[in-house]
């Protein structure tokens, strides 16, 4: 009999239809349960795992139903001793303000004294024990803004499997090799009981940033040229993308998109009672992209009501060309040129790297940009080796992409694009601190707030004494900085300014926003556990602000 590996875990969801992902120990009938209405499909296999995506329609607007997972005539969930109610889909409400969680960076160890006193609370999992303690107020869904899997950087538990599987001495030693290594970092990340009921009750966005496959990926060319010297690295990173089309990628899109999607085709066209191994498909797949990533794009949108979510891939994207380098290469910033659109309450616009940094921070940069690009070869070799070393690797340095989306930006602000939002807010990880800034000035008038907001850590905080140099660094380097590359005429300066309004902190936490009609209520919450009580974690307010 078939047995769950993971899941359920419920991805998109619209007004009528939800999109289910399952994986499972062998190959079998996947069918999900509700009302008395049922929607199934077989597994379809790669490297051996076994996977379903099932795909629910014909739902009422605005319900709540529970729903169940049967594998063959079997049914495996919920799990008859869950502490945790039944799993639900909730279709959306157009006429509902937006309320949504989101946050990156999440290390998968235990919960217990140990992995808690490294790692501290995680913030997902307590989230999923107040959502059960209080279920008159759960948001929408969860956006995953990225480093969801650390593969380059394993859990002791993670360690263990790759030791027994091929020993720890010959390289990636440590690291994760390949797709049937990623396989376990999504078990590892997405069992945990609490996690999971979270996972299969709330609908769930994600995109990738670069621990999903390695600490810098796509920093620079020079970057990718050395990794591409190593003998493992093509076998990484095969296996990284083609696992995070299924683990990941599918569920971000809604049904119509899904149907156009290449690999989706070849699954739907799948009609046998035989099950439909995909490791050719998605190896050819990986390879694909890696070299050329304009044959596929991982940016999606989501719309919510009277909001609109731009999810940007801001890792696998970008043109890494000296002459042309760019965050978003121009079939991508086509793209996003396309989406760029009034017309809506508020535009979220979704990137795992912070397109608003510190000010100070922007500066440094911007000129660790000019100095790595620039044509001097001395200079230009220890600015590259400065940028790797501190991951100075965000959009403000690659400044031709901050310039273009921020035009982008401000012509929708200024109602160029269609009724002007009543705020532009990015939302961000990745740097292990969360912050809220803003935009005090622009060239032209401007109708919408724009904001910058930032919720990093999930679960996987900073060594204190780098807390307090992120920190200070955060805080007073803005004017001395600005100073300073005022001196540099090469140096590119944005056209508008924009200041911290609130943080930096650095605990582990999720944040929710929440619409308030044409305001917005954005709140950052950590796990808390008292003396011993590890399996019953609460919740705790970190910070609570109001964009009006």
């Amino acid at each position: 009999m078939a047995s769950l590996v993971l899941g359920p875990v419920l991805r998109y969801v619209g007004e009528t239809n939800a999109t289910i992902f399952v994986e499972t120990d062998e190959h079998c009938r996947v069918t999900v349960r509700s009302e008395g209405r049922e929607w199934s499909c077989q597994t379809f296999s790669a490297h051996g795992h076994h996977y379903a995506i099932v795909l629910v329609d014909g739902l009422e607007p605005a319900s709540i139903q529970d729903y169940s997972v049967d594998l063959g005539d079997r049914q495996v969930w919920p799990e008859a001793d869950s502490e945790f109610p039944p799993s639900r889909i909730a279709t959306l409400d157009p006429a509902k303000d937006a309320s949504f969680l989101f946050g990156s960076c999440r290390t998968s160890v235990s919960h217990d004294k140990e992995g808690t006193d490294l790692h501290g609370v995680d913030a997902m999992r307590s989230y999923a024990y107040e959502m059960r303690r209080n279920p008159d107020h759960w948001p929408d869904f969860v956006l995953f803004l990225g480093d969801q899997l650390y593969a380059d950087d394993t859990s002791p538990q993670m360690r263990d499997f790759i030791e027994k599987r091929r020993g720890l001495d010959d390289p990636p030693g440590e690291e994760v090799k390949d797709f049937i290594e990623y396989a376990e970092l999504y078990r590892l990340a997405w069992t945990e009981p609490a996690n999971r009921w979270l996972l299969s009750t709330l609908s769930s966005a994600m995109i990738f940033d670069d621990h999903d496959v390695r600490d810098d990926w796509n920093t620079s060319a020079a970057w990718h040229e050395e990794m591409n010297k190593k003998p493992w690295w093509h076998e990484r990173i095969v296996g990284a993308l083609g696992s995070y089309w299924i683990y990941q990628h599918a569920g971000n899109l809604d049904h119509e998109a899904l149907q156009d999607d290449k690999i989706w085709k070849i699954i739907a066209a799948h009609r046998d009672s035989s099950e439909l191994d995909l490791t050719e498909v998605v190896d050819a797949f990986g390879e694909e992209v890696d070299k050329d990533p304009t044959t596929y794009r991982f940016s999606f949108t989501r719309d919510l009501g009277e909001s609109r979510v731009i999810v940007i891939d801001s890792r696998a994207a970008r043109d890494l060309r000296p002459d042309h380098r760019a965050m978003l290469d121009a079939d991508e910033l086509a793209w996003l040129d396309e989406q760029m659109r009034g017309d809506c309450q508020h535009l979220f616009i979704g990137s795992s790297l912070p397109f608003l940094l510190p000010t100070g921070i922007h500066d440094l940069e911007s000129m660790n940009e000019t100095w790595a690009q620039g044509d001097r070869p001395r200079l230009a070799k220890l600015g590259e080796k400065v940028r790797q070393a501190v991951d100075l690797e965000h959009w403000a340095a690659f400044e031709k992409s901050f310039r273009d989306v921020s035009q982008m930006v401000m012509q929708v602000a200024r109602g160029e694009r269609g009724k002007a939002p009543a705020t532009i807010t990015f939302l961000s990880g990745d740097v292990h601190n969360s912050y809220v800034n803003e935009v005090t000035r622009t060239r032209e008038p401007i109708e919408s707030k724009i904001v910058q907001a930032v919720c990093s850590p999930i679960r996987n905080p900073l060594p204190r004494h780098v807390r307090m140099l992120q920190g200070t660094l955060a805080g007073w380097m803005g004017g001395p900085m600005r100073s300073l590359v005022s001196k540099f005429p090469k140096v590119k300066k944005p056209d508008f300014d924009w200041e911290t309004t609130h943080g930096p902190w650095f605990d582990n936490n999720l944040a929710r926003v929440e619409v308030l009609g044409p305001r917005l209520l954005l709140t950052w919450a950590r796990g808390d556990v008292e003396g011993d009580d590890y399996d019953n974690p609460g919740l705790v307010r970190v910070a609570t602000v109001l964009i009006d």
